[in-house]
Order: structure tokens, then sequence, then C-alpha cells
């Protein structure tokens, strides 16, 4: 989200100054230098992060893991969902240790024993095969080029319709982050954007073949040219409440926390894998492929929507101590109801003896304690 923000902010101070200074050394800093600001309040404002609450009672440090908790639920200590939570953290954690162990080589092996970790890890990597596969980094990183080919010219023409796709892309992903995430979930998310932005690419595709729009054409901008400038802006409305950060999201949250921080490296590699083929081939693309540029990517899209109807779970509402089971279940279009079921029951039956048992977390940690020194 910083580095959007920055970006556009750059942007839009550089294309101010490309157009009314002349070539000078400060047409590079002063954008440059205003996406510094981002990073800057996100480095400072990490000052005030609180640390993971399951982090802290892997390394023992429980009375900061339960202040921590209490802080981020807002509920006291002794409240029956914080007894819970715990507790269920705690099983969770000593379950992780007795079959993966602590080491750094831990979770690579067991990843390379444990099936169902092995298919998390390609279904994440797949993610970010299907996000680059919308064309978004082609956008991205040759704008300019992409609007030529529908009918945008000049250098000011081409940079200002850039910047307004920055613009939407900005405004669309505080909406996804502050709502849609949860409200949709990221299968509908991912499903919906994908659907909506392949109808827009083959708008803009056959818009493309039929104008016979070139890229060293001089004419002015058509009604139809208008049409494809306004589908293109739609595409970009269906990717980024979708395809933009929700792969991140579930990236995040289908692995358990032994092997989470590999599952994530394993996610970061192959974004940029994915990211340089896409990047890399773009100009040649449009060279030799014209309006079926946008074809290809429509057609990436489409395939995306089976792709996570059928294989990807939802995780919205699962624990990280549950996505073991939630990946067990199929098919996995049903397991996120099937899981959540199941965790309600849990819950009512641990909630029921917890509170026939007087039990605390003070009670929990001192009944710990004593194990732990016997």
């Amino acid at each position: 989200m910083g580095w959007q923000i920055g970006g556009l902010v750059g942007f839009w101070i550089n294309y101010g100054i490309n157009k009314h200074l002349p070539s000078n050394h400060k047409q590079w800093l002063i954008p440059f230098a205003v996406q510094l600001i981002p990073a800057g309040l996100l480095f400072f404002g990490t000052i005030w992060l609180k640390e993971s609450p399951r982090w802290l009672l892997t390394k023992n440090k429980r009375e900061q893991a339960i202040k921590n908790l209490c802080w981020i639920r807002q509920l006291p200590s002794d409240h029956i969902y914080i007894v819970e939570e715990i507790a269920f953290i705690d099983a969770t954690i000593e379950e992780q240790r007795s079959k993966i162990g602590e080491s750094f080589w831990a979770p690579f092996k067991a990843v390379g024993r444990n099936r169902s970790f092995q298919w998390r890890m390609i279904l994440g990597g797949l993610l970010f095969l299907w996000q680059n596969g919308s064309g978004i980094n082609a956008i991205n990183y040759y704008s300019p080029t992409v609007f030529q080919s529908i009918g945008i010219h000049g250098t000011n023409s081409t940079f200002l319709t850039t910047g307004i796709f920055g613009v939407v892309k900005t405004s669309i992903t505080i909406v996804w982050l502050l709502y849609l995430i949860d409200r949709l979930g990221r299968r509908n998310l991912l499903m919906i954007g994908a659907f909506g932005g392949s109808l827009c690419m083959w708008y803009l595709a056959a818009y493309v073949k039929i104008a016979g729009v070139k890229v060293s054409s001089d004419s002015k901008l058509t009604p139809g040219g208008t049409s494809a400038i306004f589908f293109f802006y739609l595409w970009t409305a269906f990717y980024t409440p979708s395809w933009n950060g929700t792969p991140w999201v579930l990236n995040a949250e289908m692995f358990d926390q032994t092997i989470r921080p590999l599952g994530q490296a394993s996610a970061s590699a192959n974004n940029w894998f994915w990211n340089f083929i896409i990047s890399r081939f773009t100009p040649q693309m449009f060279d030799t492929m014209k309006y079926g540029v946008f074809m290809f990517f429509a057609s990436l899209m489409i395939l995306s929507v089976p792709f996570v109807y059928l294989l990807v779970p939802e995780t919205k509402g699962i624990p990280l101590e549950n996505m073991d089971r939630l990946f067990a279940v199929r098919p996995a279009r049903k397991a996120h109801g099937i899981v959540l079921a199941e965790i309600r029951e849990q819950e009512e039956e641990f909630r029921h003896d917890a509170e026939g048992a007087g039990l605390s977390v003070e009670k929990t940690q001192m009944k710990t304690e004593k194990t732990e020194s016997v």
C-alpha cells in the first residue's frame, strides 16, 4: 500500500516537473525522494506494532503474549475467549514442536515429508502465476505502450492516463483493505475479479482488432477509443480488490506458525519469478501479437476462475491452528463451512468445560509452569 501511494505521488510530481521544467537533475531526484516519505512513515510506524502473541508463546514470553492478545481482542485476560484462544495456541505449538521441531531446517524437513505442506506451497505459487497472468505488471511497467495500443497518443496524454490508472488503483485498494476482503471473502473476490477483468480484456482486444489502432497513428481518440479507456479502468476496478493483494493474504493465512516464514518466502519468490517472465516478454508481445496480447491475458484470467473454485479453500475466519484441517477437507469449495462448524463445536465444548472448572488464563499459566518444571 505504501509503495503505491509513494509511487502515485512521485508520478504526479514527475508529471508536473516534466511538463513545466526543462530537463535537469531534479526531474528524477524529486519524484524519487517523495516516494521515501511513505516508506519512512511505515518504518516509524513499526515502533508501535505489537508482537504476535503466537510468536511470543513460541519464545516462552507468556505474560507479554497474553497482554498483546488482550490488546488485539480488546478483552480482559480472564475472558473465556482469551482463555480458549490461548489454550488452542498452546496445544498447537506443543504438537508442532513434537512433530516438526524448532531448528532452522525444521520447516524445510517438514515440507519435504508432508504432502499437504507441499501442496500449499504449489498452490501459493500458482496464485502468483494467475496474478501476473492478468497482465498487471505488463501494465505497471509498460503502461504508455498499453495506452498507445488502444489509441492514446502524445507524451502528456499517456502520462496523464497512466496517472489516473494509479489513482483508481490506489483508491480501490483502500476500499479492499478496509471493507471488501473480510466481507466478500478471498475466494469470491478472486473469482469475481477474474471473470469481470477477463470480460474487459476481451473488449479491449476486440476494439484494437476492429478499430485497427496503430501505435504510430496520429489520429485523435474516437468514441470507441473512449469506451476502450473506460473498460481499461473498469478492468482496474475488477483487478485491484481481487488479484492485487488477495494472493498475499491467502499465502499469509494458509500456513501454520511453524512453516509460515518459509511459505511467505516461497510466495515472494514465485511473485518475482512470474513478474520477471511477464515483464521480460511484454514489449515483444505487443510488437508481434498486437490485440492478441489482450486476448492472452483475458484467457488466463478466465482460466483462473475454475482454478480458484475447485482448488482454493476459503480461509476467512479460520485460525492458523486449523489450517491443516482446512486443507485436508475435500472438496476445497466446501472446506470452509465444514471447518467452521467443527471450530464452533470445539469452542462450545471447551467453554462448557472451562466454565465448569472455573478456568482462567492465570490458572492455565500456573498449570503450564508446573508441568514444565516437572
